[in-house]
């Protein structure tokens, strides 16, 4: 059984991930097939499928990190060698992403993604259903569906939630041709915080800790709010949103001390 970083091992049954919960709350996944740039086969989607129900479940759970194995690469899409599962009929096809997506999954626990080296494909299923990606100096970003005459539909559309429309264009179109660098995924608002690649998997432990000692209630409740807000209308997401609040506050409020100083970070 492979030990965490922080806190104590608790399953090590998977084979393409290591899954741990720490004592702090924070449960960590980190992709393991460094061999092949971490690319996703059948029995990673299956595995993160069982992760994502462990972590929706288990209220000891307040926070994740997912970060990756090995020198090269975060991941890079699809293993072409061994691919997937996929049904002969396509409109009864699953696609990677019911697997892979936190949020596809149901789980409103905040998602804390830590990128390095290569970014690409597939890979971008888990940036776009995270809620803090940060990466490291080294880290590049690339898709290239369209280099290998395929289409790129499903990631870039997704990556308009994030980034502008010019942005995600570039970024399906020119495939192989072109890589965005750390640095401009910061400007572009496709990361959050750019740090010191020895200092990328802490500094991710480090913002998962912060949310797990708040509410886990108030927490989830936000996540979901907000998510659920980029399907709704402007005025329903004036609206709607007003229920999350009344559901959990009554339960999650706490009463601070007047005048009792937090530390605080700024960025």
């Amino acid at each position: 059984m492979t030990m965490p970083t922080n806190g104590e091992a608790v399953t090590g049954e998977f084979q393409t991930v290591i899954f741990d919960i720490g004592d702090d709350h924070v449960a960590t996944i980190t992709l393991n097939r460094p061999d092949v740039l971490n690319s996703f086969n059948q029995r990673m989607l299956d595995e993160f499928a069982e992760i994502w129900k462990r972590c929706r479940a288990d209220d000891d759970i307040r926070a994740i990190v997912l970060r990756a194995a090995g020198d090269r690469a975060f991941s890079t899409g699809v293993d072409r060698k061994q691919g997937r599962i996929r049904h002969p009929n396509p409109w009864s096809e699953d696609d990677p992403g019911f697997f892979l997506g936190a949020k596809q999954n149901r789980v409103w626990k905040p998602l804390i993604i830590a990128i390095h080296g290569m970014f690409a494909g597939g890979a971008f299923y888990w940036l776009n259903e995270s809620d803090v990606a940060i990466c490291s100096d080294d880290a590049t970003f690339f898709d290239p569906h369209t280099t290998y005459g395929m289409t790129s539909a499903l990631e870039p559309a997704n990556l308009l939630r994030r980034i502008p429309f010019g942005e995600a264009m570039r970024i399906a179109l020119f495939g192989l041709d072109e890589r965005v660098g750390a640095e401009r995924a910061l400007t572009i608002g496709l990361v959050t915080e750019v740090v010191a690649r020895d200092a990328l998997w802490g500094r991710a432990h480090e913002l998962a800790v912060r949310l797990a000692e708040k509410q886990p209630l108030a927490i989830q409740g936000t996540v979901k709010a907000i998510w659920d807000s980029l399907s709704m209308s402007p005025g329903a997401a004036r609206e709607i949103p007003l229920m999350y609040p009344q559901i959990t506050n009554k339960q999650t409020q706490s009463v601070f001390e007047s005048g009792t100083a937090r530390q605080w970070e700024l960025r």
